[in-house]
């Protein structure tokens, strides 16, 4: 019996209820999670016939055996399936990948809440607002509203901070309402921030027409400055509220969703009305193999609200779902909320125009995604030209070195595999081996450690790159070189050389200088290459530094916990520590004979592992 056929076996003695199946490949691993109202009818189906997408079957292809979970409902379905796809990430299972990574303005949960924008959104008691399209549209966002309701923007900490120090210049520009020095009590400064939050829920003309009222309330009161305060601040919601497109009646919140497809890619566009006015749009990309059907789009959509934050009231669709899945998505995002969330498709009128601007958008969003693609193409054959490389390198890996002193030394590898950088693939290497700032040496660990996995069936190591690039000269790629030939491969290497200014000036091997200055496109992928791998080997970097602030190296001593590594760095600085003997360590308060010998083994075994690195 073939495996196909064990498998279409297997499927035929399903059940005919609701439920999620899981297929698995060779290795068990679990490559697509999928829900169906009936199991035994959608599990079949991928085993007969050949009418799929290519995707569909690739991974069919691969498939080994499966799994599958009956329920209650289809809602149990269509939860659980979420739960399972965000905890496995299945390979196969499509995903709302962003054209961007979106920012978010959070306000705190704390007794005195604080805003700022942030990138993270976390199940905390914070609110967000938002996805935005960008920092820029986060910050204006938040700008906006700071200067509205005169909120703090200072690193303060209310109450605790409270009158410990001079209020700043914003309280006397009338910029801040100063909770600092108590000229705002906790419950009108929590009015504040409702405000606030009103304003970035849409609602402006709730926002300006309390302001209206406390503007008229301080006028009659004869708190003229107040009064003027918030005369200012109905002009800066009006000059933020008049850049917002109004599209709908100002009872009207909605989110739309419009699906574009060809035969080169597809996206799933956003808008985002609130109030009556279009504050936001997000465009998902998907590669232009997937093409989503009725039961993934409402997955898709089910999953986005579960990791962005609560639906509006209404949700239009412009998407190839039926009846019966455009009412199990309204079902499924109304759970756990005090309103019900209304699913509809549209047809006519107000919410056709809606619908047609947001496929607009999606279309518009596919269209940018293949030139940048044609672009990069472009880009990858010219720099394939000037390298004189016998093909376009499908996989590019680029490595830096990065210390923070003498104890945090590491490397790092970025990817840029078939037109993306693959952060999933990105590794940091924290050097053992190599003593002291030793670039040469470094990288020398660092490729013999990563290259050594080639062909060995790890994730992503076990793939062989088609062109490295070093962060150095011309002694970083024969150090690159020589690895490759103690491992027997064959790679094209080159360095990056740097100007006067720390910008790639041109690329290096042993045949001499290939000078990308003038080679705009080039010079840019280069530069963003090398930048990237900059940016993540500090990263790592700053984080080893963090814990040895906590952590002595010390502390991987048997025996020496954080009190005896306290009294020794006391009594003497660490570099003294490696170099010292038994008798010189047992001078030291706390410090046994056997913790002398344990500590002196210590760093002798280390002074040997680097003596035979070099």
């Amino acid at each position: 019996m073939t495996v196909l056929e064990r498998l279409r076996d297997k499927a035929n003695s399903l059940p005919v209820c609701p439920g999620v199946y899981i297929m698995k490949d060779a290795d068990g691993r679990i490559i697509y999670v999928g829900k169906s109202k009936k199991l035994k009818n959608r599990v079949t189906s991928y085993f007969i016939g050949s009418s799929h997408s290519p995707k569909t079957d690739k991974m069919v292809s691969l498939v080994r055996d499966f799994d599958y979970i009956v329920c209650n409902t289809e809602i149990e379905s269509l939860a659980l399936e979420n739960v399972l796809i965000k905890r496995h990430s299945p390979k196969y299972n499509i995903r709302l990948k962003d054209a961007k990574s979106y920012p978010y303005v959070k306000i705190t949960g704390e007794e005195y809440p604080r805003i700022l924008v942030t990138r993270e959104r976390k199940g905390d008691k914070a609110k967000y607002f938002g996805p935005y399209s960008g920092t820029a549209a986060a910050y204006a966002a938040l700008s906006a509203v700071v200067k509205v309701f005169r909120l703090p923007t200072c690193k303060r900490s209310f109450p605790k901070d409270i009158g410990k120090e001079r209020p700043c210049i914003y309280k006397d520009m009338g910029r801040c309402s100063a909770p600092c020095d108590s000229s705002i009590s906790r419950e009108r400064y929590v009015e504040l921030i409702k405000g606030a939050e009103r304003v970035l829920s849409g609602n402006s003309r709730e926002a300006e027409l309390i302001l209206q009222r406390d503007m008229e309330e301080a006028a009659e009161n004869l708190e003229f400055e107040r009064a003027a305060a918030l005369r200012d601040s109905m002009l800066a919601l009006k000059q933020l509220t008049e850049k917002q497109k109004i599209v709908a009646d100002m009872k009207v919140s909605r989110d739309v969703f419009a699906f574009y497809s060809d035969g080169a890619g597809s996206a799933l566009a956003m808008l985002i009305i609130r109030s009556g006015a279009l504050i936001g749009k997000n465009e998902f990309l998907l590669s232009g193999s997937e093409n989503a059907d009725s039961e993934e789009l409402v997955s898709l959509i089910a999953s986005h609200y579960d990791e962005w934050g609560d639906p509006p009231r209404e949700i239009v669709l412009d998407l190839s779902i039926d009846d019966e899945d455009a009412s199990l998505l309204s079902e499924y995002l109304s759970l756990g909320r005090k309103y019900k969330v209304n699913v509809r498709r549209s047809e006519r009128g107000e919410g056709r125009a809606l619908c047609d601007m947001a496929r607009d958008n999606a279309r518009e969003s596919v269209r940018q995604h293949i030139l940048e693609g044609e672009r990069e193409d472009k880009t990858i054959k010219r720099l394939t030209e000037l390298l004189s490389l016998p093909e376009s390198p499908r996989r590019i890996e680029a490595y830096d070195i990065s210390n923070i002193g003498n104890e945090n030394i590491v490397g790092s590898m970025v990817v840029w595999q078939s037109g993306k950088l693959k952060r999933g693939d990105y590794r940091a290497f924290n050097v053992r081996t190599t003593s002291g700032a030793d670039d040469y040496g470094s990288m020398r660990e660092v490729l013999t450690r990563r290259l050594s996995h080639i062909g060995d069936g790890s994730a992503s190591l076990g793939d062989t790159p088609s062109l490295i690039l070093v962060d150095g000269g011309l002694g970083h790629v024969g150090v690159a070189k020589e690895v490759l030939s103690e491992l027997g491969e064959e790679i094209a290497v080159f360095g990056m050389v740097k100007d006067d200014f720390h910008k790639t000036r041109a690329l290096i091997d042993e045949n001499g200088e290939i000078s990308i200055a003038k080679e705009f496109n080039v010079y840019g992928f280069i530069y963003n290459l090398q930048e990237e791998a900059h940016r993540f080997a500090i990263k790592t970097s700053q984080k080893a530094k963090t814990k040895t602030l906590t952590h002595s190296s010390l502390e991987k001593i048997e025996n020496i916990g954080p009190g005896k590594a306290r009294a020794l760095l006391s009594a003497m600085p660490l570099g003294k520590i490696r170099e010292a003997n038994v008798e010189e360590l047992m001078k030291v308060r706390g410090i046994g004979e056997a913790d002398a010998k344990r500590i002196v083994e210590y760093y002798r075994s280390r002074g040997k592992l680097r003596n035979k690195s070099e």
